[in-house]
Formats: structure tokens, sequence, C-alpha cells
């Protein structure tokens, strides 16, 4: 599950009341070993528990250790718990590979506008949740409300609470919530992804494949995502780098050169301004024309100087900087391409095993 606020523990909960079993909840922040244990006591207590079995859920599991992890296995294995782990990040990085084969991973989607429209509604026509408090609320307020807490219903319900509990009553004896008053409330759009999370490596692989599909637009959105979210610009700066040398490389060399200098531009002179620096040098390298042969190049020859016998390095090109070695061949029969017109001059530079190996090949 990679979501916050999307109902993971409500869902566990429902679990538990259709199968009857005790259930436990625990975060796996503030839990240990020995909370784990203490569960799996009271678990197989009978007198406490007759079923014998019960739901252990684990908030943020991905916090537990590789340890803390392999303590749960022999009980989920024998059947004495009903493990339900809930993360926000990706559970097949984060939990250990014995847990997930015998577990079924489900993955929650953000609950949409007209989801949280409908629990905004309920939350205040009935009398447990804020009815009492007489709130008057357009329509439209209340959706746009619903629009910037990005799925995320717990960030809705606290903002309108605390209009709420932070507006006065008029003279009708009602709380009036405006845009003006929830925009205090909210004071900006929900952050769509933890810098540190999951969704940061989904976003940057968007910004990047952006950049590479020449889309100026999808480009500055996944920066703007990323800044938003407090991402570290000279992270950004070096993705955009890498991009111009990866992935527009001979095409438009002057790419990399932008690049560069605005990396160091980035940190020289850092937020808010170094924004409008990776915009230009992102817009530059998605706007550039596009050149992946030096990058499939230099990797096809890694892969045959490590792979083959790839011979040795011809003798007249070879340095000669005592007499003796010229005496042994070194550097004998070197042309220097200097002396001939143009500049060049044919001549054998690959080792003998590797002569009509091509690996720059224009695209």
């Amino acid at each position: 599950m990679d979501l916050q606020a999307v109902g993971k523990t409500s869902l566990a909960q429902v679990i538990s009341e259709t199968t009857k079993y005790k259930f436990y909840k625990i975060n796996a922040v503030t839990a240990g070993v020995a909370d784990i244990k203490a569960v799996i006591e009271e678990t197989k207590n009978y007198m406490l528990n007759p079923t014998g079995k019960a739901i252990l859920f684990i908030d943020e599991i991905h916090r537990f250790n590789k340890l803390q992890q392999d303590a749960l296995l022999p009980y989920v294995e024998n059947g004495t718990i009903i493990l339900i782990g809930a993360t926000t990040e990706n559970p097949y990085f984060e939990v250990n590979k014995a847990l997930i084969s015998r577990s079924m991973v489900v993955n929650l989607k953000p609950l949409d506008e007209e989801d949280i429209y409908n629990i905004l509604k309920n939350a205040l026509e009935k009398p447990e949740g804020l009815k009492e408090y007489n709130i008057e609320i357009e329509e439209n307020t209340l959706k746009k409300l619903s629009k910037i807490s990005n799925g995320d219903v717990r960030t809705a319900l606290n903002a309108l609470e605390v209009a709420a509990l932070t507006t006065p009553m008029n003279k009708d004896l009602k709380i009036v919530i405006t845009d003006e008053v929830l925009k205090n409330c909210v004071q900006e759009k929900k952050a769509v992804f933890d810098k540190t999370g999951d969704s940061h490596y989904d976003n940057i692989s968007a910004f990047i494949k952006s950049m590479r599909g020449s889309d100026a637009d999808a480009t500055l959105f996944y920066l703007a995502r990323a800044l938003n979210a407090g991402e570290d610009p000279m992270f950004l700066a070096r993705r955009i780098v890498i991009c111009s040398s990866e992935d527009v490389g001979m095409a438009d060399p002057n790419a990399l050169v932008i690049a560069n200098s605005a990396m160091q531009a980035v940190h020289m002179i850092g937020m808010p301004e170094a924004r409008i620096i990776l915009a230009e040098a992102a817009v530059y390298v998605a706007k550039a024309k596009k050149s992946n042969a030096s990058y499939l190049g230099i990797d096809k020859a890694l892969e045959d100087v490590r792979t083959k016998d790839t011979g040795e390095v011809p003798m007249h090109i070879r340095n000669a900087p005592v007499k003796q070695m010229e005496n042994l061949g070194y550097h004998k029969g070197y042309l220097y391409p200097h002396d001939f017109p143009g500049h060049y001059v044919e001549q054998q530079y690959l080792p003998d095993k590797m002569v009509g190996t091509k690996y720059y090949v224009e695209n």
C-alpha cells in the first residue's frame, strides 16, 4: 500500500470485524520485537483468545528492520497471526522477501475528489462529526477542499475541522466557511510525494523520461512537483547533467555545457531562485535534438573490455619516452595527423583483435 490517509487502518479493522478475530495494532515506528512477542503470547493464551488466532496490524511496517521482520515469520507461517502490514513505501523494496512471498500485496489507490467530497458531507451532517458546529459552506468551496487534498482524506477533514474551530459564529449562530477561510487552514496544496519515499523515484523517473521524450511541459511539471516536495535542487541539477550527456549527447554538445553551468549556478545561488535556473536547463535539454550514440558506444566498449581478449595496443601508437623503447618498436611508424592534408591520415588505432569493431554509430 503506497498512499497516506486512504483507509489502510480502517480496512484492517473491517477485516477484523468480519472475521471476529482479536485485533491488535502496533506502529513500527515505536514498536519492537518485544511488542510482537507480547501479541503472540496473548494470542496463544486460550483463556484470553479462544480462537488461538489474531489479526496483527502493523502500521509503517517498512520501519521494521530485518531482525524485527524475521521475528514475524514463524507465526505468520503457522497461522497464529494474520499479518496486515501497511506502508507508504514500495513493499517489494522495504519488506523481507520471505514475508512478501507469503503475502498478498494490495495497492490502494488515492481517493478521488468525489469520494472525499462525500466523506466531508457526511462529516458535516452526522452528529458524531461536525454537525453540532452548525457549519454553512458552499458546495463549490467543499469541492475545492476535496480537490486540493490530493486524495488524502485526513488532510481534508483536518482542514475542515480547523476551519470550524477557528471561525467565529455569525449573528445567526452559524459558522460560515468560505474559500478564504479554507485557504488559511490548508495554506497550500498538499505535496504530491515524500521526497524520501518511493514516489520520489517515480517522480524523478518521470522527470528524466519527459526530458528524454522532448516534452518541455511535462518536464516542468515533474520539476515543480519535486521542488514543491522539498527535493534537493542539486540532486535535480545532477539529473539534468546526466540526461544532457546520456540522451542529447553529440546531437547538441552544448546541452552538457548549459546543464553543467546550471548545476554550478544552483550550487552558488540556492533556492528559491535556483528554480529558474533548473527550469531553463531542463527545458533546453528537453527541446534539444537527441542522440544516445556515445552512451551506447561506451557501454559496448566496456562490455568488450570486460569479457573479451581484446589484444594489445598497437606498437606505433604507444609512447616512447626513451630511446631504448624506440629501439623495441614503440612509436615506430606512427603517422602524425597534422602533417597531412585536412589533418587526417588513415592508420590503425584499435588492437589487431578488435580491428573493424564499431562503437560509435550516429543515430
